[in-house]
């Protein structure tokens, strides 16, 4: 297990603890549900072993409650990581992009899927920028990258939703970077169409049965 720091600036106060390195990008990424500090113990300042004391705490996170001061601080501050673990998440989302790609795209000319190997040279030679962040949050900017490289398309569905207006507003994020359609129903429900990459629809389904409670209607349309 590795060990690192995570830190956050509040109130203008700084604020450390130590972390296991690997369980904190996890939980970062929302991976797992609960993170620990070494000791139970937030710092002022690592190096030094200086605590931050209790009115700090109050001032700052309204609780001297240690687990929701560490959770606040790996979600919203910053992991201190060291090269090696960063090119290994790079290796990794560049592997998970590749593999999103062999699996749920085709070459637009022919309809085929494009082996592995040619979606990697056609990623170095249009310099893409693999970000650390989900996907599905980069796989279009992506696709639009090697396009000028190799005819490549996603796979879609298309996908009816209709979403009651008590989850309107916390849902809107989740379908917003794939409608294609909306509209607004006369009792405040949400009706739209979505194009969601066929390789992630469960996972966007997931994500919005998570937040409508299961109360979204889903359809899904033949093109």
């Amino acid at each position: 297990m590795t060990q690192t720091t995570a830190r956050i600036k509040k109130a203008g106060k700084h604020f450390e603890i130590l972390v296991n390195m690997e369980d904190a990008l996890k939980f970062k990424k929302g991976e797992i549900g609960s993170i620990e500090a070494e000791g139970d113990i937030i710092f002022r300042d690592v190096r030094k072993a200086e605590r931050a004391p209790s009115s700090d705490l109050n001032e700052a996170f309204g609780t001297t409650e240690t687990n929701k001061i560490v959770q606040e601080i790996v979600k919203k501050g910053e992991i201190l990581v060291t090269q090696k673990q960063r090119n290994a998440e790079q290796e990794k989302r560049y592997n998970q992009i590749v593999d999103f790609l062999a699996v749920n795209s085709i070459d637009s000319r022919t309809g085929k899927p494009h082996p592995s190997e040619r979606i990697k040279n056609a990623l170095e030679q249009a310099h893409v920028n693999i970000k650390n962040v989900p996907v599905e949050n980069q796989i279009n900017e992506i696709i639009q990258e090697i396009s000028k490289i190799l005819p490549i398309r996603l796979e879609m569905k298309s996908v009816k939703i209709t979403i009651p207006a008590m989850h309107t507003g916390k849902a809107y994020g989740v379908v917003a970077q794939y409608k294609k359609e909306e509209s607004w129903l006369d009792d405040g429900s949400l009706r739209v169409v979505v194009s969601v990459p066929s390789g992630i629809v469960m996972d966007f389904y997931d994500k919005l049965n998570s937040i409508t409670h299961g109360s979204a209607l889903t359809e899904e349309i033949k093109e």
